[in-house]
């Protein structure tokens, strides 16, 4: 459904509906009109009648289908999905007023989930908005996309936040209007989705369990978004239920992610990088998450080391995070850097209110803090990550770089882009 562009979109009908509901229909035929679209492709019929219709020929631009009559509308969307094309932007309607319900079918990749009764404004809105985002990404084909940017994100120790880190890190991104999937590899205790106050869905596990069925359709139904340009690939696996494989599932994720946007950020566990180093082979950028502790340094060097032997084309930035006011240090800085041999590029305050605040509201630290220092550090974090910083400021101090990244805070995209997305 909500895929990257398909040139072959070009010569599809731009409009049809399926409707059920012959008050909702009425709505559907003056919306139409308004945009100079022939009647005769709204058909008297709910998804069911969309499902065996586009069986059989070519899925228009923009799909508006009834869910009204729907037993299980879930299924029926996924059976829809099997049938439509890339570049379908899919918009449904029904009479279900449930949060839970509205996630799960923006998680399965429709764009948009309008309760009846709508008005001929809401879905000229609606449209307006799905037409958006489809000509902001034939543009972007048009113009050649910037190459994908990977990033891993690598804690040296648990409870370091690698996680935390990741998450803003990717919400950050999504903000610059660069459409991002975060991909949590922690398949039995990650947070990325529960950081974002998101379901996880099933989509990593039956990755891992069937790494056959990956392609762009899989990606663009399993990734659950956080909004149009965020979207997340996460899982909670039973604890009874070792996933395992090897690794090719992951490979075949990243390579889908890397067709269908612009960015990606990993979150990788320690014990994931060991036994599947290849993950890295196409990463731009790995992010090691560590703090001034005695452990953390000792595990600093191991990550290092295995980097530069099994990942040397990867850039890597070091953050420090959870600092303590100085003084409180268990390992002073320039202890610490002497000792792993390589600079502290970002310095992240500790700051237990704001991370609690963030995760009682089911925001990522970078949004819920953004003029707080640990949200200004996150926000140099992204510009040396996607190097819009020129280079690391490592001769400055906190103080300089907190300055320097408050000048740069990040805006709201006025034109989100389709991310799968």
């Amino acid at each position: 459904m909500n895929a990257p562009f398909n040139p072959r979109n070009g010569n599809r009908d731009p409009f049809s509906a399926f409707m059920s509901d012959l008050d909702a229909e009425d709505v559907v035929r003056a919306t139409a009109l308004s945009f100079g679209w022939p009647l005769e492709r709204i058909h008297n019929g709910g998804v069911n009648y969309a499902v065996q219709s586009l069986a059989v020929s070519q899925s228009p631009s923009i799909l508006l289908v009834d869910l009204g009559e729907s037993s299980d509308p879930l299924e029926d969307i996924n059976g829809l999905a099997e049938v439509c094309e890339p570049g379908t932007m899919v918009i449904a309607c029904g009479r279900i007023n449930d949060v839970r319900f509205y996630r799960d079918l923006i998680g399965s990749g429709i764009h948009d989930y309008l309760l009846k009764p709508f008005t001929t404004d809401q879905l000229h809105d609606c449209i307006v908005q799905a037409q958006a985002i489809q000509a902001g990404t034939r543009a972007a084909e048009a113009a050649g996309e910037t190459p994908h940017h990977m990033t891993a994100v690598i804690g040296v120790r648990g409870g370091a936040g690698c996680s935390t880190v990741a998450v803003s890190l990717a919400w950050l991104m999504s903000e610059r209007a660069k459409s991002t999937a975060l991909l949590d590899l922690d398949v039995h205790f990650g947070t990325g989705a529960l950081a974002l106050d998101l379901e996880p869905g099933r989509g990593l596990t039956d990755a891992i369990e069937n790494p056959s069925r990956i392609d762009g359709l899989f990606i663009e139904r399993a990734l659950v978004r956080q909004n149009d340009m965020l979207g997340v690939l996460s899982a909670e696996a039973p604890i009874s239920q070792p996933l395992t494989g090897d690794g090719t599932a992951f490979l075949q994720l990243q390579d889908e992610l890397r067709r269908a946007l612009a960015c990606s950020v990993i979150d990788l566990p320690r014990h994931m990088l060991v036994q599947h180093p290849v993950l890295l082979a196409d990463v731009a950028t790995a992010v090691v998450v560590t703090e001034l502790t005695l452990a953390a340094t000792r595990d600093t060097i191991r990550i290092l080391s295995w980097l530069k032997a099994n990942a040397p084309a990867t850039r890597v930035v070091l953050v420090a995070n959870k600092v303590p006011a100085a003084g409180h240090e268990e390992v002073v800085r320039k202890e610490f850097e002497s000792s792993v041999e390589h600079k502290i590029d970002i310095v992240i305050p500790f700051d237990a209110k704001a991370t609690s605040h963030a995760a009682k509201i089911g925001k990522p630290v970078a949004e819920a803090a953004k003029t707080a220092r640990i949200g200004l550090a996150l926000v140099e974090l992204v510009e040396a990550v996607l190097g819009e910083a020129g280079v690391l400021k490592k001769n400055k101090s906190l103080l300089g770089r907190l300055v320097d990244a408050g000048k740069k805070l990040p805006r709201k995209a006025t034109a989100p882009a389709v991310i799968a997305d």
